[in-house]
C-alpha cells in the first residue's frame, strides 16, 4: 500500500542547510516505520519574501527559514533582522502563508554536532565550531570552508542516521530548556523569538515536527 506524501517546505541561506534536508528526506523514505513519506521542498533563497511569492500553493501553507545568527556585531544583526522582516511581510501576500524561524546561534554547525554529542559551552567566534565538529565526525578538516566542501560534507551526512536526527533534537531541547532555567530572556521581533546569546537554536522545531508526524519519535 502506497504512504500518503507530506510536503514541508523551507527557504535556506546556503547548501550545506539544503545538502542536509535532501538527506533528511531520504533517509525518512526509505525507512520502513515511516507512516509517510515526505518531500522536503527546499530552496536556496535568503530572500523569504522571494520564496512565497514563487510558491504556487492551495491552501494554508508553513515555511521554514533555515538562517545563522553570526554573531552581535551590528553587521549580522541587521541581516538577521532583515530577514525576519521579510518573513513578516511574506505572510502578508494573500497567500495564507506562515513563516516559521529556524535559527542556530551562531551557526548551522552547531546543530551539525548535536547529532553527535553535546555542545553547551558559549563561544565567541563561530570558527570555534571546528574542533568540535571534526571530533565528533572523525574528520581532520582544516576549515570550515573544507567542511563545507560538497564531497566532504556529504561524506559526513553518510555517517548520520535518524536515531542520530532525534538525538540532536533531544539535545537541542536540552540547551533550549537549560537557557530558561538560567533565566535568559528572548528577544522578539516582528513575532518572531530568539536568544541572542549562543549556543541556541530553532530549527530543531520543524525536524522534530516532521519526526512526529512520521511516527518516527
Amino acid at each position: 500500500m502506497r504512504k500518503e506524501n507530506r510536503t514541508y517546505y523551507f527557504s535556506v541561506e546556503g547548501e550545506t542547510e539544503k545538502w542536509y534536508l535532501d538527506w533528511l528526506q531520504g533517509a525518512i523514505n526509505v525507512n520502513p516505520a515511516a507512516k509517510y513519506t515526505v518531500k522536503l521542498d527546499s530552496k536556496i533563497q535568503k530572500d523569504p519574501l522571494a520564496r512565497a511569492k514563487g510558491l504556487t500553493i492551495l491552501g494554508k501553507t508553513e515555511i521554514t527559514h533555515i538562517i545563522d545568527r553570526e554573531s552581535e556585531e551590528d553587521v549580522h544583526v541587521r541581516q538577521f533582522q532583515t530577514i525576519l522582516d521579510r518573513m513578516k511581510m511574506a505572510q502578508n501576500i494573500g497567500k495564507s502563508i506562515t513563516y516559521r524561524l529556524g535559527y542556530s546561534n551562531f551557526t548551522f554547525e552547531l546543530w551539525m554536532i548535536l547529532h553527535k554529542a553535546d555542545c553547551n559551552g558559549s563561544l565567541v567566534h563561530r570558527s570555534q565550531y571546528l574542533a568540535p565538529l571534526n571530533k565528533a565526525y572523525d574528520e581532520n578538516f582544516e576549515n570550515l570552508e573544507q567542511y563545507k566542501h560538497k564531497d566532504n560534507f556529504k561524506r559526513v551526512l553518510k555517517k548520520l542516521s535518524l536515531d542520530q536526527v532525534s538525538d540532536a533534537v533531544r539535545r537541542a531541547k536540552l540547551i533550549m530548556q537549560r537557557n530558561a532555567e538560567a533565566g535568559f530572556v528572548p528577544h522578539r521581533y516582528k513575532g518572531y523569538k530568539y536568544y541572542r546569546g549562543n549556543p541556541s537554536l530553532s530549527i530543531w522545531e520543524i525536524v522534530d515536527k516532521i519526526l512526529s508526524e512520521c511516527q518516527l519519535t
